[in-house]
């Protein structure tokens, strides 16, 4: 048995629902985990191609299809740029050296998994070559912004016992604070090699990229003795396939398209606390603090 969660971006209405499980002549019932918010339906069928149905019958609703047991998730690995917060921190940075567009051009093909993690990390720190050390203090609390729900999410999952990790390719003079500010257990990310003052243009090895994302799952796994479908990894950009096609729940959040075609669930419209439906956790039942 499958469970499909429906989470609307506005509003989601009782006879949208029922459109949607007529149009694809859905066995099953469903119910509310939010009127008007989230619902839950039931279906024993072909997982992917029911959320694939699913999602072009009503437009603006994230469709999260997984199976109905072991929905509460005890892990979740979280990358942060674009995913935790809302920029990607080397581009920023780089708008204090004036080498944004050169920088954020590298930094997007990454992403789209064109051109290699660690080789692309390094031609962009490269030139960040000679940049003051106090623009990290002032891009951190100039441009650095959670993302809506991030707090809700690290905050509700650790309260029920989960364990969070923060692993990023980005540098860990952002992720330290943001990870702190969250709530996150852990936190993961590549070090900048800084001397006298200014940035040396190198990274501290070895790299933070897919594969430490991936190992980190599976050793978190291993170390609090999880089954894979207790574990839920969420990120955006290409180095983040491989631990979301390891999880139990990968979840491609407003990702790139190589991201989200291969990832098994996807968030375009919601913010983070999407992840909290698709546990079929009641928003009364979220942390506040």
């Amino acid at each position: 048995m499958f469970t499909a969660t429906l989470i609307a971006s506005e509003s989601l209405s009782a006879g949208d629902i029922s459109a949607a499980r007529d149009a694809l002549a859905l066995p099953g019932g469903w119910e509310w985990i939010d009127e008007g918010i989230a619902a839950d339906l039931q279906f024993d069928g072909e997982p992917t191609a029911t959320r694939d149905a699913l999602e072009g019958v009503i437009a603006g609703v994230d469709v999260i299809v997984q199976p109905s047991a072991g929905r509460a998730k005890a892990l979740l690995i979280a990358d942060m740029d674009s995913t935790m917060i809302t920029v990607e921190c080397i581009d920023e940075l780089a708008d204090y050296a004036g080498v944004k567009p050169q920088i954020a051009e590298i930094t997007e093909r990454a992403m789209r998994g064109e051109l290699d993690f660690a080789a692309a990390l390094d031609a962009r720190v490269a030139l960040l070559c000679g940049l003051e050390e106090s623009a990290i203090d002032r891009c951190l609390a100039e441009r650095v912004t959670l993302m809506p729900g991030a707090k809700t999410l690290v905050r509700t999952m650790r309260a029920r016992g989960a364990t969070t990790i923060l692993v990023s390719g980005g540098f860990t003079r952002f992720a330290d604070p943001v990870g702190a500010e969250i709530g996150f257990d852990r936190v993961i990310a590549n070090r900048l090699v800084i001397a006298g003052g200014v940035l040396t243009g190198a990274v501290e090895r070895p790299i933070v990229d897919s594969s430490t994302k991936e190992a980190t799952l599976r050793s978190a796994m291993a170390d609090l003795e999880l089954r894979v479908e207790s574990t839920m990894a969420v990120g955006d950009g290409a180095n983040d396939l491989p631990m979301i096609r390891a999880a139990g729940l990968g979840v491609a959040y407003r990702a790139k398209p190589i991201v989200a075609a291969t990832a098994g669930a996807r968030v375009e419209y919601g913010d983070l606390t999407a992840l909290l439906y698709a546990q079929g956790i009641r928003r009364a039942d979220w942390a506040t603090h």
